[in-house]
């Protein structure tokens, strides 16, 4: 369970993540964060948030940001506030680590798809990237699209596609969460 001063690290990313204030600090009004990228991580998948705002604060280093299909480099003191269903993606393409608080309002449940998704790549379970398989990704997107959906293909679309393998992958022992990365 995410709680102030808690910090996870993703091994296939290198991202690192301090919870600040947690849904529990708040009453679920804000998530608050500190997150450490790595010189030159991957840009992530391109995605959007359908009911959260999100900001952002550069305190060290360049963060770059795909916004609106636009890119953009924030240098340190350099804020944004990217609103809900803005698709975006953000990442380090610097020699340098990059050092960003973060915010999410309202919290909802995020802090529990950072910590599965930071648990599964510390379990070997995602590729090089840090993305889990096919079949993990449609339980997930299934649980969490609340709070976290992917820009492509439509969102209709992935509904049905992932609606179609969540049978499959709970047949083969796979979960939308799994409660020993909350801990």
């Amino acid at each position: 369970m995410a709680h102030k001063g808690k910090e996870i690290r993703n091994p296939k990313t290198g991202q690192i993540i301090q919870f600040v204030q947690t849904q529990a600090d708040t009453n679920g009004q804000l998530l608050e964060l500190i997150t450490t990228y790595e010189a030159h991580s991957k840009e992530p998948m391109a995605h959007y948030h359908p009911h959260q705002d999100e900001y952002f604060e550069v305190l060290q280093g360049a963060l770059t940001i795909r916004l609106g299909g636009n890119l953009q480099t924030l240098q340190p003191g350099d804020k944004i506030h990217i609103r809900k269903n803005i698709v975006h993606s953000m990442w380090n393409a610097t020699d340098d680590k990059t050092v960003v608080a973060w915010k999410t309002i309202p919290a909802m449940d995020t802090e529990y798809l950072l910590e599965l998704n930071t648990g599964l790549a510390t379990d070997g379970k995602t590729n090089a990237d840090g993305v889990p398989g096919l079949l993990q990704v449609a339980l997930m997107m299934n649980h969490f699209d609340h709070v976290f959906r992917l820009a492509k293909p439509p969102f209709a679309v992935q509904k049905i596609v992932f609606g179609l393998l969540t049978p499959f992958a709970l047949l083969l022992g796979y979960r939308p969460f799994y409660r020993k990365y909350l801990g």
